[in-house]
């Protein structure tokens, strides 16, 4: 669970930050919790300050504060964490206090905030508050509105929560390396009013994607497009924790974008309408139905929808290589080669050798030995068998039992009788094709041969 530490015990801030701090501020550092585990904590309501609806983090959790003469204080530790993607593989990253992407911070429209960020990287850092509105000095761009904190150092960051909305945070500081390393974060901003927007369950997430070579522990930092590894919260599908809600709740999910490119983000089984975007809340009239939305890089995306109907929902990317794991680009398509006598003569030089490919990319069933600290694809395991997704995946599991503020997983979903695809026994009708401009068809047995003649060109003009 949550282990608490502290960072200079009895001394004072190690470094003036970005802009004077107050007396308060400069009276000690608050604690810096730890996170030890990937697993999705539910927070508890907020033990001060104005009352909130909390969100919940997939596969993370919210950072506790401190109350000092009414400002709110976090204490954020940049630093070198080894993140579980799933169970079998762990990444060595970049992250904060434990963890890769760091805990959300949530306060309350109009809360004055103080975050203190300590630097325990080997290079200087910085933190930019993704669509915040504060004071120039505080927006964390290292040489341009401050110097970058240096390893060793923390900086103070104090601005008033100006609106309310869903915000991120990450690095302006060598960010190529440092976002790629895994450095960024969730901020909500609660409204004044707990009753406004309220939902039954509030889940946050990022994208985020890395390039982790088989066998190896730590990413590619300078890949610009061709990751093998596509995240939500740095976890990937199976490890991934699922949805689960209780039939007819009213569900938020806040998904922000801080990859290199765009992930249409696409839910089954339900519509939905896009309630907020990083500017804001949108208005209800300039609202539609949607089950895809588009979240661009840079970007976050607050969905709504009543979920309405019971059942084991997938929840994914729908761009399709980013729903795999350790996936490698070079493989040439093979379907429809015959393998047979070439695999004969490698089988003797390598015993191991299986053939791939020659009937579809299905990776259902085998088994094959992995390097070390390595994924399989496609390897997760549903009801019925694999299902083949793994990456940017996950379950909405709508369940008219789950108790309100349950966040167990409830198994998988038990299909009423007459609900579920079945297999046709019967006979199969014989297939036709269109013979004539007429619209006549007839038998594929019947078809008249067509001979066609092919002219071998001669020369290499044209070419």
């Amino acid at each position: 669970m949550i282990s608490r530490r502290n960072f200079f015990k009895g001394a004072g801030v190690a470094a003036v930050g970005a802009a004077a701090i107050s007396k308060a501020g400069a009276a000690g550092l608050p604690e810096a919790p730890m996170m030890n585990n990937a697993n999705t904590h539910v927070p508890p309501l907020p033990p001060n300050g104005r009352p909130f609806n909390p969100v919940v983090t997939l596969n993370g959790w919210s950072l506790p504060w401190r109350m000092n003469n009414g400002v709110k204080e976090f204490h954020l530790v940049a630093e070198a964490v080894v993140r579980e993607l799933a169970p079998g593989m762990k990444a060595n990253l970049w992250g904060y206090n434990g963890q890769s992407p760091g805990p959300t911070i949530e306060v309350v429209e109009g809360d004055r905030v103080r975050i203190f960020v300590t630097n325990k990287l080997p290079e200087h850092t910085s933190v930019h508050w993704h669509g915040q509105r504060l004071p120039n000095g505080m927006d964390g761009v290292t040489g341009l509105t401050q110097p970058g904190i240096a390893p060793g150092k923390t900086f103070v960051y104090e601005f008033v929560a100006q609106r309310p909305g869903t915000f991120m945070y990450h690095p302006h500081a060598d960010e190529m390396l440092q976002m790629a390393m895994g450095m960024m974060g969730f901020w909500v901003t609660h409204p004044k009013d707990p009753a406004l927007h309220a939902v039954d369950r509030d889940f946050v997430f990022l994208l985020n994607a890395y390039d982790v070579e088989p066998g190896s522990y730590t990413p590619k930092a300078n890949t610009m497009l061709d990751f093998n590894l596509w995240t939500f919260n740095s976890r990937v599908f199976p490890g991934i924790d699922s949805l689960p809600v209780r039939q007819g709740d009213k569900v938020r999910i806040r998904v922000g974008n801080l990859t290199m490119t765009n992930h249409p983000i696409h839910l089954h089984g339900h519509e939905f309408m896009v309630t907020g975007t990083d500017g804001g809340w949108t208005p209800p009239a300039s609202r539609w139905p949607e089950v895809t939305t588009d979240v661009a890089v840079g970007q976050m995306r607050a969905i709504e929808f009543v979920a309405d109907a019971p059942g084991d929902w997938a929840f994914h990317c729908h761009k399709s290589h980013h729903t795999m794991n350790a996936m490698g680009h070079n493989v040439p398509t093979m379907i429809g080669v015959d393998h047979r006598g070439v695999a004969e003569k490698i089988n003797k030089i390598v015993p191991d050798y299986m053939v791939m490919g020659d009937k579809g990319g299905s990776m259902g069933g085998m088994d094959m030995p992995l390097p070390e600290n390595t994924l399989p694809m496609m390897s997760g395991e549903g009801p019925f068998g694999g299902v083949e997704m793994g990456g940017m995946f996950t379950v909405l599991k709508v369940r008219k039992e789950q108790k309100r503020g349950d966040y167990s997983d409830p198994g998988w979903y038990q299909h009423p009788a007459g609900t579920q695809a079945y297999e046709w026994t019967g006979a199969l009708p014989e297939a036709k094709r269109s013979a004539s401009a007429g619209g006549q068809s007839m038998p594929v047995k019947n078809r008249p041969e067509v001979e066609v003649t092919v002219r071998k060109p001669s020369g290499h003009s044209g070419h």
